[in-house]
């Protein structure tokens, strides 16, 4: 007689588990594939399309929106085509925003797990520098970095970097305090592993989930920043263009062209709410609580 032994199932990754949890979030799944369309619009948009963003047709200013022409968006008071200026504008506020938003993840998670896991008095001393930095007012620093410095893009996302990275910094140090204390940390201690090999290994892997999330809030949040920037007429130089810059022209003309502010605004509204509903269908697939 044999007796028949059940096969063990197969451990469940976290990961697999949070990603089912995020499928069955409707809102999040949908601004995941809105921001994937946007994105890819907005990059390969203005290749497919017929007009330049700077190129101008004297025979079409401020044209309103129409499908029976060419100009569908309509144009500006130089005869642009409002459709690829807005593609054009949102290529450039999401490089700004994910680009800045990357280097400050980077300088904030380095200085928080670091300042965390040695704490003492190097916590003390990094933690005191946040917070003078953070007696700082962030948007006039900002203003008179790009005033000094240009409005070169790179410099744009200098500017936004110089002070958007504090919050991931305070976020991480928290985290590392709790993470430091757990039994792999002092194992790993205990085996002699260096300070930068446990941080690099053990904490910076055990944040990602944090991270990720706050990603999704510091993207829309850098975006914002820029366009008020640029809506200042400190942001991005013609003849680029951003979606700040598309709707600090369109608030000029509202009354006689409002079309040339409701379309950028309109793209950047849904682009904000949709990293937004995103961040929350992330935040509620990795919390710990629900695993």
């Amino acid at each position: 007689m044999h007796s028949s032994i059940p096969a063990a199932e197969p451990e469940r990754s976290p990961w697999r588990d949070a990603m089912q949890r995020f499928r069955r979030n409707k809102a999040a799944v949908t601004s995941l594939a809105f921001l994937i369309l946007v994105t890819l619009t907005c990059v390969i948009g203005p290749w497919l399309l017929t007009h330049a963003y700077d190129s101008t047709d004297w025979d079409a200013l401020k044209l309103p929106p129409s499908l029976s022409n060419s100009h569908w968006w309509g144009t500006d008071e130089s005869g642009r085509d409002l459709l690829v200026r807005c593609l054009m504008g949102g290529r450039i506020s999401l490089m700004v925003g994910i680009l800045t938003t990357m280097t400050s993840i980077a300088l904030g998670v380095v200085w928080g797990a670091t300042a965390g896991y040695l704490g003492g008095a190097v916590d003390q001393v990094m933690m005191r520098i946040v917070d003078i930095m953070y007696a700082v007012p962030y948007l006039l620093i900002a203003i008179l970095l790009v005033t000094v410095l240009g409005r070169d893009f790179y410099l744009v996302v200098l500017a936004i970097t110089a002070f958007s990275w504090m919050d991931t910094a305070r976020l991480v140090r928290g985290q590392t305090l709790s993470l430091r204390k757990m039994e792999f940390v002092e194992a790993a201690r205990a085996m002699g592993v260096s300070t930068p090999r446990i941080v690099i290994e053990h904490i910076v892997p055990n944040l990602l989930g944090l991270v990720l999330v706050y990603a999704t809030v510091t993207v829309p949040s850098v975006i914002l920043t820029e366009s008020v920037l640029s809506f200042l007429g400190l942001g991005i130089q013609e003849p680029m263009t951003s979606w700040g810059v598309l709707i600090h022209d369109g608030a000029q003309m509202l009354d006689s062209a409002p079309w040339l502010l409701i379309f950028p605004a309109l793209m950047l509204s849904l682009t904000l709410y949709s990293f937004n509903y995103l961040g929350d269908g992330l935040r509620d697939a990795l919390d710990p609580k629900d695993r």
